[in-house]
């Protein structure tokens, strides 16, 4: 069977590949919009936090025989406690100035990291095998779907979704969106914001980190790997809205669907066809999709 002249196995493996990279933009642009929505600060460091949690895995497997399932949990909980230390120690200093300082800070960060692990492994990637509990892949009877890459798509909707409960539908999520409001109000009510805005930044980078552990199996641990992905991301942040929870995780799926389209019925086009959506859109609706005018 074709569609439009195109085998459905053909475009279906496209499909389900561009989900998978839509997955990755959900999840980079949702911590993205975290940092950003509750806290106003862009941060260019995201890309080399996901792949910093990418190479923790790496080097909990290769140098200590850390499962993948371990490091799931560890790499994003260790890189959450780095965006912690950078909040407290540099970040907070900056809320109140132009945007433009924090992301001069972020993006020396971004290069402070990236270099570190250049001038240790190189700019060639490393391979990191899929858990054995992963391995295969599932006859759908239209197509063969690999196993790991339909648990990349499940475990990104799962964290996604969740995360977007907790911040919009919850107690704990309204005492985040009014902490950045007002924090002297909130404050009077007993609520610590200071640890609350801390966390939240580390929560946001963790979310990075966990995305870079879900890609680590997919395609090489590089150091690079952050830096051409960024501003992919950032676009689909500004599509979405910025600091639009629920437009990002949308924004990301829905581009990577795109995409995966676009190379089935032209190639040519597949690596810049988000920032045409972009522009596009941005001539429409400036504050994005979900975003909300001021």
């Amino acid at each position: 069977m074709e569609i439009f002249g195109i085998p459905l196995q053909a475009m279906l493996s496209q499909l389900l590949l561009g989900l998978v990279n839509g997955s990755f933009y959900a999840m980079l642009s949702l911590g993205l919009a975290v940092i950003f929505g509750l806290l106003n600060v862009i941060n260019f460091a995201h890309g080399a936090l996901y792949m910093m949690g990418a190479f923790l895995a790496w080097m909990g497997m290769n140098y200590f025989g850390i499962n993948y399932w371990v490091m799931l949990i560890a790499a994003p909980l260790l890189v959450g406690l780095l965006g912690i230390v950078i909040e407290k120690t540099m970040l907070r200093w900056l809320y109140k100035l132009d945007h433009l300082y924090g992301l001069l800070l972020t993006f020396g960060i971004t290069l402070l990291l990236e270099g570190l692990f250049r001038s240790v492994y190189g700019v060639s990637g490393q391979q990191y095998s899929v858990p054995e509990a992963l391995t295969g892949a599932t006859n759908l009877g239209f197509m063969i779907l690999p196993n790991y890459r339909a648990w990349v798509v499940v475990a990104s909707l799962v964290v996604c979704f969740a995360t977007w409960f907790v911040i919009e539908k919850t107690k704990l999520g309204a005492y985040l969106r009014a902490g950045t409001e007002n924090p002297k109000l909130v404050e009077a009510f007993g609520v610590n914001v200071p640890l609350m805005v801390t966390l939240t930044y580390g929560f946001g980078v963790a979310l990075a980190a966990f995305a870079g552990v879900l890609a680590a199996p997919v395609i090489q641990v590089s150091p690079l790997m952050g830096s051409n992905l960024i501003i992919t991301v950032f676009a689909v942040v500004v599509i979405g809205g910025m600091g639009s929870i629920l437009g990002s995780i949308l924004t990301g799926l829905g581009l990577g669907i795109i995409e995966g389209l676009t190379r089935v019925f032209y190639p040519e086009l597949s690596a810049t066809v988000v920032f045409i959506v972009m522009t596009i859109v941005l001539m429409i609706r400036p504050a994005g999709l979900f975003g909300k005018e001021k």
